[in-house]
């Protein structure tokens, strides 16, 4: 008896992305596509047993940086191993096209300094051979990878391509320079960029201290660029404000520049851990400009957003004393070593840091800095704090922490949950999740690769909150969230199974799904290293018909394609 499709995934539980009702059925695929849905279906040529398996639609990450893991990686993990089978990158306005030869450096610096990715990685990884944005995407599209991509056309090298040294400097942008800059936003909206994404938040610093490109500019240069997105038809516009001069004050910008393009917009959204809750009031924003007209989604983290930190890693405790300048070139085994003499002991607790990057300034936050083990807690009590347990014993933060990294021969690792995490829960987040208005994104995949470790929210999601408890979200929902819902945000029609729809699916055991701990690989270009992290429980991985991953390990295949704007689906 001949196969009937492809692949048939047979005998789950069915999630289908839209938010309605579980149903168990089969799903038949044949050409990339979903062929059928229902029960009894026909033979595959393959076939996936499902049997007490939730299957789902690929999900869609909006935030991520795989400007540059796209080109030397065929592999876009950590994404790719929690389900995630669409990524977006040139979000927060950086990137690396346009550029002309001479400003290389220039976009190596600004990448390396806000998003944590060594200049070494982007010099050796990355062939440089484009210069327009349009040429950029095609180096994209010629490249093998396990899942689809997309990509934003970014401020930061657009800025310095149309107005060269001045657009560096941070001069204000003349007519001249607005009118090339429109154009050329138009011109890669035609060519496929799926928007324009910018960011205006001042802890962005490129790797020498100084502010990147678009650090503010006014919102005349935003209105005009996203005029070309108009004169194109279609794109989403994608911003980071700078939450530390007030929402009352940039909330207003969005706003302006979406009654001026007539185009949707998304930017990033998370909760304090102190103070009042201002979040709220964004969410009553947002609402007041749907109710205009005005299309404005906000991304959320489910989880704390934050550092992981580690002797191994971008950020610790001591990284900035003056004494530790001594040691950290040492290799791991030799700085634990030193560290254990008494006199470099005493230096190390009793020096307070100097000045440095500003994720540096993040390493003592004592209260909000919690050991990471294994399985991770993503929502630790606060009595788990290093400024908890440091009272309870009667000693100080650093003294707890300096023995740790000892205990652990330098290999523990912390998190320093700095947002998200009002009052020492994640009832802010669920909040956030939970309106019509926010998606789940954040990961930064690609990106951060020795602090930051998030692409692996998905997981997280499931895991935390649709497996019942306080803050639960329906399983149906939270794929909502996690596929549809999110590819709607940045005008993509994917992220549903339906028969005719693209076939990028999960199968998943719910019950049984684990995050595992973060772990530091050397994998990338120049030796390298970065965060990954993996999981268990999801049996099958789809990306066009194609199975990447298979219980928790990846088979190989490279279906994944450049998504060309919105019309890419």
């Amino acid at each position: 008896m001949s196969a009937e499709f492809d692949t048939v995934i047979r005998g789950g539980t069915l999630a289908d992305g839209t938010g309605g009702a579980l149903q168990d059925a089969d799903v038949a695929i044949s050409a990339g596509r979903i062929a059928a849905i229902g029960q009894g279906l026909g033979r595959g040529r393959e076939e996936i047993d499902a049997k007490g398996l939730l299957v789902t639609p690929g999900f869609v990450d909006v935030h991520t940086h795989y400007d540059g893991q796209a080109i030397w990686s065929e592999e876009l993990g950590p994404s790719s191993a929690h389900g995630v089978t669409t990524a977006i990158m040139g979000n927060c306005g950086v990137g690396f096209a346009p550029c002309r030869r001479e400003d290389h450096d220039m976009l190596i610096k600004v990448m390396e300094g806000v998003e944590d990715i060594p200049g070494v990685v982007m010099a050796d990884g990355l062939p440089w051979d484009w210069e327009t944005f349009p040429e950029y995407l095609d180096r994209v599209a010629a490249g093998k990878r396990d899942i689809d991509v997309a990509a934003y056309l970014p401020h930061s090298p657009l800025r310095v391509y149309a107005m060269g040294e001045r657009g560096a400097n941070r001069e204000k942008a003349i007519d001249a320079d607005l009118a090339t800059m429109r154009r050329l936003c138009r011109e890669a909206v035609e060519a496929g960029a799926i928007g324009f994404a910018t960011s205006r938040l001042s802890i962005h610093k490129t790797s020498d201290g100084g502010s990147i490109p678009t650090f503010e500019a006014d919102v005349a240069e935003l209105k005009a660029i996203c005029g070309g997105m108009a004169d194109a038809g279609q794109g989403t516009f994608q911003v980071v404000l700078d939450a530390f001069r007030g929402w009352d004050n940039e909330y207003p910008v969005i706003d302006e520049v979406v009654k001026s393009c007539g185009r949707p917009a998304t930017f990033t959204l998370a909760s304090g851990n102190e103070g009042p809750p201002r979040w709220r009031s964004v969410l009553d924003m947002m609402t007041a400009s749907q109710a205009e007209g005005r299309q404005v989604i906000a991304q959320v983290m489910p989880r704390p957003i934050g550092l992981i930190g580690g002797l191994e890693l971008s950020v610790h405790p001591f990284i900035l004393c003056p004494s530790w300048q001594k040691i950290a070139h040492l290799p791991l085994a030799e700085k634990i070593a030193a560290m254990r003499d008494p006199e470099l002991r005493a230096a190390l607790i009793s020096e307070e840091p100097e000045e440095g990057h500003p994720f540096n300034q993040f390493g003592r936050i004592w209260r909000w800095m919690f050991p990471l083990d294994n399985p991770p807690d993503y929502s630790p009590p606060p009595e788990r704090s290093f400024a908890a347990m440091a009272e309870a014993q009667g000693r100080t933060p650093q003294e707890l922490y300096y023995d740790r990294m000892l205990e652990t021969d330098g290999k523990g690792l912390y998190l320093a949950a700095l947002g998200n995490f009002e009052g020492g829960t994640l009832d802010s987040a669920y909040e956030m999740l939970t309106h019509p208005l926010c998606v789940p994104a954040l990961g930064d995949g690609g990106a951060h690769y020795g602090a930051i470790c998030d692409a692996s929210y998905s997981t997280f999601l499931l895991r935390h909150f649709a497996r019942g408890g306080e803050q639960a979200i329906p399983v149906e929902q939270a794929v909502h969230m996690l596929s549809a819902k999110a590819a709607r945000a940045v005008g993509l029609n994917r992220g549903v199974l339906k028969v005719g729809a693209k076939a990028d699916c999960n199968v998943i055991d719910l019950d049984n799904l684990e995050l595992h701990l973060p772990r530091i690989v050397h994998d990338l270009p120049a030796g390298g290293r970065r965060l990954d992290q993996t999981a268990r429980g999801y049996a099958a991985t789809l990306v066009s018909g194609e199975v990447i991953r298979r219980f928790d390990e990846a088979t190989g295949a490279r279906p994944g394609a450049l998504i060309r704007g919105a019309a890419g689906n």
